[in-house]
Parts: structure tokens; C-alpha cells; sequence
């Protein structure tokens, strides 16, 4: 049965329209929330970790409900969207003291990964007031690292889900439009990298690339029980050269709106 619409790469048929419609028709005093939650249930629309699609899934009802293929009950509450009140990260007091030398004598560095951690305040305050483009919430599934030498923190950096529609990685990767739906959850997007402008260390940014390379997949499969096979990352060339990057065997494979796109596999 042809699809009537596309939604997030789900196409849905009139045959679930009709299921969806009798969903509703059963549950009369159920709110969108809820309802959404029977669907996903129903249809066992879950992430690779579990955890049910609900957001998405309230979603593909409304936009339902907007094109006149259902008709969901009236919304009960018109809660805050926390992405778009969503407080900046509070500012972080920490001692700027410069930290220089060689990588010999930084090593053994520390790295923590610190989403739903008591660190995760720290490292959103330092992106946001030491990063030039500052602190952005994370799109989908991320991660978010600290780096320490000596007890002291010295980088961080943020991984997110990566961008659907990309020209220059789906070529480079080779995948069709249906493949790259499939897999697009396989790539992490690097969104965030600082080193805090005190640490003056030769070579240390190409040296954490690779290190966080070595730990990357198993702690996204740890937290979202799938492994991740590539990064990617853009760079701003009015500010940067992504030397460290192609220090670290990263590959440029296009200048989309003329920022450096380099991507490279996950060890």
C-alpha cells in the first residue's frame, strides 16, 4: 500500500491512519500525551536504547491532525518547550591559571564522559563562555566529554546526532537517500571542541582527537545500545585551518556554505 505521507523516513499508509483514528475513537479521554504513548506502544516504535518515540510520535499526530487525516482530542495544557526557554548554562568560576608545556608532561590525561553527571554543569558553563559560538543544547542523541590533566580540567567537547541531509558526507560515504535513513543514527556530529584559551600545549588537540576517537562507540553504544562508525564535524576557515584535525587523519570531503566539512571513522 502507497504511503499517504512521509514522516522522519516512516511512511504511513491509510491502513494506519485507520488504526491511528480507531486508537483515538477507543480512548476518548486520553490526551495527546497519553495516546501517543498507546501508539507507540502498539506499534513498537522505540530508539535503539528502548526508549519509546513518543516526542516523534506526537509529532507525526499532529501533523496529522493539521492535514485533516485525524482529529486529536483538544490540548489539556500548553506546557513550556524547554529547547526554546531553555536557561544559558550559569556562569563557572575557575582559576585561569595558564597551564603550558609539552603533551609528555600533561600525560596521562583524564577523559570523562559527563552527560548525567554532576560535571555536566561545569562542562556546559565552560562551552558557553569560553566557546566563540557558546553553549547549544544538543540535538537527539549526544555525549559530552571533560578533559583533565592533572585534576584540572583543560577541553571538552559535545557530540550530537548528525544532520540528515548532508550532500558532501553522503557522497563521500556513498550511501542512497532510503540508506542513508536507515543509518544516519551510525554518525556522531561533533558540534562542540574547546580547549580552554589558558592550556597552551603543542599538538594537544590532534592527540584528544584520537583519544576520544578510542572511547567515542562504546559509550554511545553504552547509553543508546547502538555503536557509532563515523564522526564528522564542521570548521569555520575564517578562524580555523582544521590542522588538528587533519593531524588526526580526519578527511576533508567538501566546503559546503564555505566552512571545511572532514570526517573520519571511529577507532
Amino acid at each position: 500500500m502507497e504511503p499517504l505521507l512521509t514522516y522522519r523516513g516512516k511512511g504511513i499508509t491509510q491502513e494506519e491512519i485507520t488504526f491511528i483514528r480507531e486508537l483515538i475513537a477507543r480512548n476518548p479521554e486520553d490526551s495527546r500525551w497519553r495516546l501517543s504513548k498507546k501508539l507507540c506502544q502498539a506499534w513498537n516504535w522505540r530508539q535503539a536504547n528502548g526508549v519509546l518515540r513518543d516526542m516523534v510520535c506526537r509529532g507525526l499526530m499532529l501533523r496529522l491532525h493539521r492535514a485533516g487525516y485525524i482529529e486529536l482530542p483538544a490540548r489539556r495544557q500548553n506546557p513550556a518547550n524547554p529547547l526554546v526557554e531553555r536557561k544559558k548554562p550559569a556562569p563557572v568560576e575557575i582559576e585561569p591559571y595558564p597551564l603550558t608545556g609539552s603533551l609528555s608532561s600533561m600525560v596521562p590525561l583524564e577523559i570523562r564522559q559527563v552527560r548525567r553527571t554532576p560535571l555536566e554543569k561545569l562542562c556546559d558553563g565552560l562551552i558557553e563562555q569560553y566557546h566563540y559560538l557558546g553553549y547549544c543544547q544538543p540535538v537527539g542523541e549526544h555525549l559530552k566529554y571533560m578533559i583533565f590533566a592533572h585534576g584540572r580540567p583543560i577541553a571538552c567537547m559535545i557530540y550530537s546526532s548528525a544532520p540528515r541531509h548532508l550532500g558532501c558526507r553522503d557522497r563521500f560515504i556513498g550511501w542512497s537517500a532510503a540508506v542513508r535513513r536507515q543509518n544516519i543514527h551510525l554518525i556522531a556530529y561533533q558540534s562542540r571542541f574547546l580547549i580552554l584559551p589558558w592550556v597552551r600545549v603543542p599538538c594537544l588537540a590532534s592527540h584528544l582527537l584520537g583519544q576520544i576517537a578510542r572511547v567515542l562507540a562504546g559509550d554511545w553504544e553504552g547509553l543508546y545500545h547502538h555503536p557509532v562508525y563515523f564522526q564528522e564535524t564542521f570548521v569555520d576557515l575564517e578562524r580555523y585551518k582544521g590542522t588538528c584535525y587533519k593531524a588526526s587523519n580526519w578527511i576533508l570531503c567538501g566546503m559546503p556554505h564555505k566552512i571545511h566539512y572532514v570526517t573520519s571513522a571511529v577507532m
